[in-house]
């Protein structure tokens, strides 16, 4: 049977209506059954605690467990290409870093397009680096630290965990904003033994990584990354104290698939920025070395972006390349 134009387009209409209407309600449904939270790294690491801290305040006041699921490979890749092609339906999560940001920047063949399959849901926290030096190495302040390089350039070893990764691209940001030359040594295994012994001479380490170490004198703390000063090592100064507009910081978040309902994401929004909020929830992100940092949705989608940008400038600068 032919319908005729005037009633075949109410009726479109009309189940367009209904489908926008089934979408807006489960949204405000949601969520009827587990979500999975991606991590793109191993159990036990650090993303993979604050993915379960996260899922563990989540599945009480959502109704729905909140399922961690490690998905480690090619420096965080691999999770996060699964988020990125995953059904928008808030079903899927990314537990995303700010390996993510640099990564965006590092890597030309990418299976994914983070500005458009990937959207920002909400931040959770940042991880200072501390600029941290073996206790024998003469400087005593960032800007001795400077002077020493410049007269010496190549002749200090900085460690990280391997190229591209974002204590290397601290370092290679330094030396963009101040001329020094530095001589960056990868590990694959852990750094800090060579660290404390003196082989190399430098790490841009995460706070939790390096705090103990500084606390009991096995290594030197110049500076903090952060804008501020932290209140985890409140007497050490920040890098901007003697290099002004330098920043750099590690930080967690919550992203999904692009496409999923804005409801959801204003639901997962609200509730991690309400965990930020608890006295308990933020102390046990201090006792990991991770300060909170509640971001709206759009905040947290122009903190991501301006993170890409900057390291897009700083890896291109240092003409660094995939191994």
């Amino acid at each position: 049977m032919k319908l005729p134009r005037r009633k075949f387009l109410h009726l479109a209409a009309g189940a367009a209506a209904l489908a926008a209407f089934s979408r807006t309600a489960s949204a405000f449904d949601y969520p009827t059954r587990s979500v999975h939270i991606v991590v793109p790294f191993p159990p036990g690491g650090a993303p993979d605690i604050e993915a379960r801290l996260i899922g563990q305040w989540l599945s009480p006041r959502l109704g729905q467990q909140f399922i961690v699921d490690n998905r480690p490979g090619a420096a965080g890749n691999i999770g996060t290409e699964i988020v990125a092609h995953a059904p928008p339906d808030g079903y899927t999560l990314l537990l995303t870093t700010s390996a993510t940001a640099v990564n965006v920047a590092f890597y030309t063949n990418l299976n994914y397009n983070f500005a458009r399959d990937i959207i920002p849901v909400g931040c959770v926290g940042i991880v200072p680096f501390v600029m941290a030096i073996t206790p024998s190495f003469p400087a005593k302040t960032v800007a001795e630290f400077i002077a020493y390089a410049k007269a010496n350039p190549g002749k200090i070893n900085m460690a990280s965990q391997g190229t591209g990764t974002t204590p290397h691209v601290c370092g290679e940001l330094l030396m963009m904003v101040t001329g020094i030359k530095l001589l960056h040594v990868p590990y694959r295994g852990n750094l800090m033994p060579d660290l404390l012994a003196g082989q190399v001479q430098l790490y841009f380490s995460p706070m939790p990584q390096a705090i103990d170490f500084v606390r009991d004198g096995r290594l030197r703390a110049l500076a903090v990354t952060t804008e501020k000063r932290s209140d985890l090592l409140p007497d050490v100064p920040t890098v901007a104290e003697s290099v002004p507009g330098f920043e750099a910081t590690g930080w967690y978040g919550i992203c999904a698939p692009a496409g999923t309902p804005t409801a959801i994401i204003d639901k997962l929004n609200a509730q991690i920025n309400t965990s930020l909020a608890d006295p308990n929830f933020k102390a046990r992100l201090l006792t990991l070395g991770v300060e909170p940092r509640p971001m709206t949705t759009a905040e947290f989608g122009k903190f991501v972006g301006d993170e890409i940008e900057k390291w897009s400038k700083v890896i291109k600068f240092a003409g660094i390349k995939e191994e």
